[in-house]
C-alpha cells in the first residue's frame, strides 16, 4: 500500500507581494507566508497524516515552509533531501523584474506567451550575468550543463521528473508518507504527471502558496483521490481552477 502524498506550495514569498519575478532567486517568506506554513502544519497534525519523509528545493522559501510546518507537527527529525531539481521554474532575463513593468516593456501578450505558455521560455541570462545560476555556491556540484540560463515550464517538468522517478516515487512505494514543499511551477509538473493534465491546461492550473494538496495513490502511483486540507470556503477562490481540472481525472 502506497504512502500519501502531500504537496504544497511554499508560503506567501516577499517578492509574491511585491509582484517581483522571483525565479531561483532566493528570497524568504512574508510575515503572511510564515503564518500560512503554520497553519498547513497545523491542518496535517489535524489530518492525522504522519510524515516519513521530505523533499524540497534548495530555495529558501521552500525550505523554510518545510521547517516551519516540520516544527508545527513535531517530525524536524524526519529526513529531508534537498535538490535544485524542486527549484521554481528559471525566468531568465525576467527575473527580479517586476510584473507590470515587464508588461509595459514587451507588452503583455508577450509577457503571457513567457509567463503561461508550455514550452516557450523567457529571454535566457548570459553566461556572464552574475543571475546566472554557475556563480550561485549551493550550485557548486552540479554539472553547469544542466543548469539554466532561462526555462519553460516543458523543461521544468523535463527535471523534475527523474527526481520524481528515481527519489520520491520509491519513497511512496515502500509505504512511507511524502512531503514536497516546493514551487508553483515545479509542483504543476508533478501534478501534471499524477493528473495526465494537458499542455493547455496545465499551464492555467493555478497552485495556491500554503495550502496542502493530499493524494490518496493506488499501486500504480496514479491518483484515486486528491484533496486540499483546510477550511474549503477559504480555499476556494484560490484553488477553483485546480480543483475542476483535479476532480474531473
Amino acid at each position: 500500500m502506497p504512502g500519501k502524498l502531500i504537496l504544497i506550495r511554499h508560503g506567501q514569498s516577499i517578492w509574491n507581494v511585491e509582484n517581483l519575478f522571483s525565479g531561483w532567486h532566493d528570497v524568504d517568506l512574508s510575515p503572511q507566508g510564515r503564518l500560512e506554513a503554520a497553519t498547513a502544519g497545523k491542518e496535517l497534525l489535524r489530518e492525522g497524516i504522519a510524515v516519513d519523509i521530505a523533499f524540497t528545493s534548495l530555495l529558501k522559501r521552500a525550505i523554510r515552509t518545510l521547517c516551519i510546518m516540520l516544527d508545527e507537527m513535531d517530525r524536524m527529525w524526519i529526513p529531508v533531501e534537498r535538490s535544485w531539481r524542486l527549484n521554481e521554474r528559471h525566468y531568465g532575463a525576467l527575473q527580479g523584474y517586476n510584473k507590470a513593468e515587464m508588461v509595459a516593456r514587451h507588452g503583455e501578450a508577450q509577457v503571457k506567451i513567457w509567463r503561461r505558455s508550455y514550452d516557450t521560455p523567457p529571454p535566457a541570462l548570459e553566461t556572464s550575468d552574475p543571475r546566472h545560476p554557475r556563480f550561485d555556491l549551493r550550485y557548486a556540484g552540479i554539472d553547469p550543463a544542466l543548469l539554466p540560463a532561462t526555462e519553460s515550464l516543458k523543461d521544468t517538468h523535463v527535471r523534475v521528473q527523474p527526481f520524481w522517478e528515481s527519489r520520491m516515487a520509491p519513497a511512496l512505494r515502500e509505504g512511507r508518507n511524502v512531503l514536497v514543499a516546493a514551487h508553483g511551477n515545479s509542483l504543476r509538473a508533478m501534478v501534471k504527471m499524477l493528473d495526465g493534465i494537458n499542455e493547455s491546461e496545465i499551464v492555467e492550473l493555478n497552485i495556491p502558496t500554503g495550502v496542502p494538496l493530499l493524494y490518496d495513490l493506488d499501486d500504480d502511483l496514479k491518483p484515486r483521490d486528491r484533496h486540499y486540507l483546510g477550511n474549503a470556503e477559504a480555499t476556494t477562490a484560490a484553488v477553483g481552477t485546480v480543483r475542476r481540472q483535479t476532480e474531473k481525472r
